[in-house]
């Protein structure tokens, strides 16, 4: 263990414990360092939740006839019109996600559609003996997802880039 003496450079910096800062400015930097660790965190959250929107609003995108027909299927009223809503919402809103734009009303937009589709989309109590296991899985994994984001709405800086 290292001694705290006039030779030593932590004693001259004036640290404390551990390396702890012990000079306002010390301190300012060590909480910078550690706010950029949390904001470097919090974006590979965000790029791993809008890798989901990402894919499967591209994926309506690339199958459209399918994903009208699909639409259509589960009683969804002008099908054509949603599904374009949809795709817009996912791939506008996992962009968004990515590069941090108005943070607190997109992830309660996102927090909302993915409760939304959790009840159109998987319909556990409805569903068929041999479905009703990966629906109600499904239904309770947007249910996460949706809490995700109202942790991000909490975390969210009010100073998220606006544009």
């Amino acid at each position: 263990m290292a001694m705290m003496s006039a030779g030593n450079p932590a004693a001259r910096a004036g640290a404390g414990c551990c390396g702890s800062p012990v000079s306002p400015s010390d301190e300012a930097r060590f909480l910078m360092r550690t706010v950029n660790m949390d904001l470097n965190k919090q974006w590979v959250a965000r790029v791993l939740m809008a890798a989901l929107f990402l894919i499967a609003g591209l994926r309506k995108l690339f199958a459209w006839k399918a994903t009208v027909a699909y639409f259509a299927a589960i009683g969804l009223p002008a099908s054509d019109v949603v599904a374009a809503l949809v795709t817009l919402l996912e791939v506008g809103g996992g962009l968004a996600l990515i590069v941090g734009w108005r943070l607190k009303p997109l992830s309660i937009i996102l927090a909302v559609y993915t409760v939304a589709t959790a009840f159109v989309g998987h319909r556990f109590w409805i569903a068929e003996p041999a479905q009703f296991s990966g629906q109600l899985n499904n239904f309770l994994k947007n249910l996460a997802i949706a809490g995700g984001f109202l942790l991000l709405f909490a975390q969210a800086r009010s100073s998220s880039r606006k544009a």
